[in-house]
């Protein structure tokens, strides 16, 4: 039997192709990057530091990642582009070297009310398979399993062909049996309209009885009513007839003439279901989702009971369990339950299953259920979900950027996290990382440090190297790397408490605590432990609770801190008070426009499937008002130049002399409390990083006037420098005799508590419990939870 001899045909020396191994990036000026240049080594951990708004995201996710994506959409054909998103050229002069990138960011996972943690991570679809093979009785496809397919049934003649031309006309019944409830269509619960909610029944529709937001009769609405012909506008809604009532409600689409216009006519009910519960409600603009929690109560959908699943795919079983009860497991007792099923038929399946299950214990997400809707994971748990999808994946030499995926993560979960990255490192990837936390910064193979400050004051590489050497160096995160709080010497004694009795929202047992109040209290517990559910079942809602969470500001790119905070319309007033006007001219969205680019600043040019191309505008060069409302002062500035100052400028020019505005001043003071000091008036809300974004909620919500502040990890994507800052304002919230509860994981902001609720021991059913309630000095001397553990090595105790 010969072989065939292999020769080694590789060279001694270094093959040309083994010289790429650096991502080069030359004169980037993304946002507020000053002409950075830097060289990032390939097949490497790379984390990138620095105070928040210092340039970290504008440089790996605005200039690196947006680079490869947009490359890679120039790939596909100019067809294919077409329903893409345009992406312009990030503004850097070279980008070498780079590979495909896959971010996996903290955006909440889709806004799809059928989109569960078992259909965005292919465990349903597998699922699926699985009991169509062994599940018994046998009922049909995988599809049959499936609460997003619907059963068709429909009848018929067909044409049989019989040979020679001869044919024969047959009846025949088709049907297709799908998994979806018939009752609630997939969703697992049934929405109830409350009438008076929806019109006021003494008016009539000319008189405006709909209370249906943008059902003006001024406009198509009204024409659309008045052209149907099915009711009298002028008659009030309450002395309607059935039939009236039943085609303004819930008429089915109709084919309607209006003005010699084809129209579709539908009624009010079927019109909101289509158009507003289509959606998730965390998703909604504000008025609309006011509107629909005032006008629409949902309850569990009695026929599937909330499963989503017909009666045929509830009925088929393996080992006594249906589709719908494996689903409602946890994660880690399902791994454990689809472990025992011995089945060689489906091994493959099995296997592939398994490791997909054991993925979601590892990286820490074991607490879930597979049903789960997907719009209410935390944003630490989605991107962690995310993560699932590429720890199988067997692609190599791909770049991978991750936002801070520490977040929501207990120091007990980071360890776990730190080897996923070294992972993903070690099968010869690029790893990108954005964060915070020392306990990662200390695994990476490099290290890139932006600053030295925010926004203007940062945009610079301030250190580039190994850990150690950012240890050594005197930059603001080498200084602050092995920083450590201390327990306070004596803490502040409660004014009363928020009693909770009985708490049973998902995986709490039953739990009874009293919340300190007058006090700073931090609420730990490892991911998953119930402190969400604590918080958002049984304190949130109450009278004088403000609750600050970390969800996305909704604004269009027009909007900016001083539009959001309200801090626009004392300046507006101020400036028409100062120049004898109206206060319209000084708003960039409405009077004072800039004509030529509606007062956005820039001009778009849509180049059909090319990307879109933005250019400053010529007129007002970007400042995105008219000529003439610019020659309008106040204290020597116009209001371009306003909006161009950061809060630390404005706060002094609205504070003394001819511009003094004590409401404008007001507002300013809460951003520069907040640590906000160096951001822009009028930078968009959209390049706002996360921190950012939680820490604007908080400066507006602290003129509102609640007793009880909720804060939802406010150490997000700050850097170890601003956390003393944001001690420093819970000490003044809580010494100017508001109550302030956290949920937080940061040890320095444990150290720093009055009170410490500890939930746990584990997460999910292994959770749900008080593990201990005390003073961060006591938890520490215990050392009974992981959390105490991790605290007393945290403070040296």
């Amino acid at each position: 039997m010969s072989r065939a001899t292999r020769t080694d045909t590789r060279s001694p020396e270094r093959q040309v192709a083994d010289s790429h191994d650096l991502i080069r990036v030359q004169g980037a000026r993304e946002n507020n990057l000053k002409d950075v240049s830097i060289e990032i080594p390939k097949r490497r951990l790379t984390v990138f530091t620095g105070v928040s708004g210092s340039g970290k995201s504008s440089l790996v996710f605005g200039t690196i990642a947006a680079e490869s994506q947009r490359m890679i959409n120039e790939t596909y054909s100019a067809f294919v582009q077409g329903f893409m998103p345009s992406l312009s050229r990030p503004e850097v002069d070279v980008l070498d070297g780079l590979t495909t990138a896959i971010i996996v960011d903290q955006e909440r996972m889709g806004a799809n009310p059928r989109s569960t943690v078992g259909t965005a991570t292919d465990a349903n679809a597998m699922l699926r398979i699985l009991f169509s093979r062994l599940g018994q009785p046998h009922i049909g496809s995988p599809n049959a399993y499936s609460f997003n397919v619907p059963s068709v049934k429909a009848s018929g003649a067909i044409t049989v062909e019989r040979g020679a031309g001869k044919t024969k006309t047959e009846k025949a019944t088709f049907h297709r049996l799908g998994g979806m409830c018939p009752r609630c269509e997939g969703m697992g619960s049934v929405n109830d309209f409350d009438l008076s909610a929806l019109y006021d029944e003494t008016k009539s529709l000319s008189e405006g009885a709909l209370k249906v937001p943008g059902y003006s009769m001024d406009g198509w609405y009204g024409r659309i009513f008045s052209g149907s012909g099915y009711f009298d506008m002028d008659k009030p809604i309450g002395k309607y007839g059935k039939k009236e009532l039943h085609d303004l409600l819930y008429r089915e689409p109709t084919k309607i003439k209006v003005e010699g216009i084809n129209l579709t006519y539908e009624g009010i009910i079927p019109k909101i279901q289509k158009s507003m519960l289509a959606k998730d409600v965390e998703s909604m603009q504000p008025h609309i989702r006011a509107f629909v929690e005032r006008a629409v109560t949902f309850t569990t959908c009695p026929e599937c009971d909330g499963t989503r699943l017909s009666k045929e795919a509830r009925s088929s079983k393996i080992n006594g369990k249906s589709i719908a009860d494996v689903c409602a497991m946890q994660i880690s007792d399902l791994a454990d339950w689809i472990r025992k099923l011995d089945e060689p038929s489906v091994a493959p399946l099995l296997g592939r299953l398994q490791h997909l299950l054991d993925s979601f214990t590892e990286i820490g997400l074991g607490y879930l259920s597979l049903d789960r809707p997907a719009g209410t994971l935390s944003g630490g748990e989605a991107q962690r979900t995310k993560m699932i999808r590429h720890l199988g994946s067997s692609l190599t030499d791909v770049t991978y950027v991750f936002d801070e995926p520490t977040i929501g993560l207990h120091p007990h979960d980071i360890q776990r996290m730190n080897e996923l990255l070294l992972r993903l490192r070690d099968k010869g990837n690029t790893v990108l990382v954005v964060e915070h936390k020392p306990e990662t910064i200390a695994i990476a193979d490099h290290v890139v440090d932006l600053g030295p400050g925010a926004g203007t004051g940062g945009g610079t590489i301030c250190f580039e190297g190994t850990v150690e050497g950012l240890r050594a160096s005197d930059t603001i995160t080498g200084r602050h790397l092995d920083d450590r709080a201390s327990l306070k010497k004596s803490v502040r004694k409660p004014a009363g408490a928020l009693e909770v009795r009985g708490a049973s929202t998902h995986n709490l047992r039953d739990v009874d605590v009293d919340i300190p109040l007058g006090v700073l209290c931090v609420l730990t517990g490892v991911a998953g432990s119930g402190k969400s559910s604590l918080i958002h079942g049984s304190v949130a809602g109450r009278d004088g609770v403000v609750v600050v969470d970390q969800g996305a500001i909704r604004g269009s790119r027009r909007s900016n801190p001083a539009t959001y905070t309200g801090l626009l319309d004392p300046i507006r007033k101020a400036f028409a008070k100062a120049n004898g006007v109206k206060p319209a001219l000084f708003s960039a969205n409405s009077e004072g426009a800039c004509p030529a680019c509606n007062g956005a600043g820039v001009i778009y040019t849509d180049l059909g499937v090319m990307a879109t191309v933005e250019s400053v505008c010529e007129e007002c060069e970007g400042k995105r008002f008219q000529a003439a409302v610019l020659e309008y002062t106040l204290g020597g500035r116009n209001i371009a130049e306003v909006l161009a100052m950061s809060v630390t400028e404005a706060e002094e020019f609205f504070g003394a002399g001819e511009a003094r505005t004590p409401a404008a001043h007001a507002i300013l003071d809460r951003l520069a409390d907040v640590g906000l000091g160096y951001l822009s008036l009028g930078q968009p809300l959209t390049t706002l990083s996360g921190g950012e974004r939680q820490r604007l909620k908080l400066a507006t919500h602290m003129a509102e006037k609640g007793g009880v502040y909720i804060l939802d990890e406010p150490t997000t994507g700050l850097h170890l420098a601003d956390v003393e800052q944001l001690l420093g304002l819970l000490d003044r919230l809580v010494d100017a005799g508001k109550s302030v509860i956290v949920i937080e994981h940061h040890q320095a902001v444990m150290a720093h508590a009055d009170w410490i609720i500890d939930l746990g021991p584990g997460a999910g059913h292994d959770g749900g419990r008080i593990v201990f309630e005390g003073t961060p000095a006591d938890l520490v001397a215990a050392r009974s939870t992981l959390t105490g553990e991790h605290l007393a090595a945290y403070v040296g105790g």
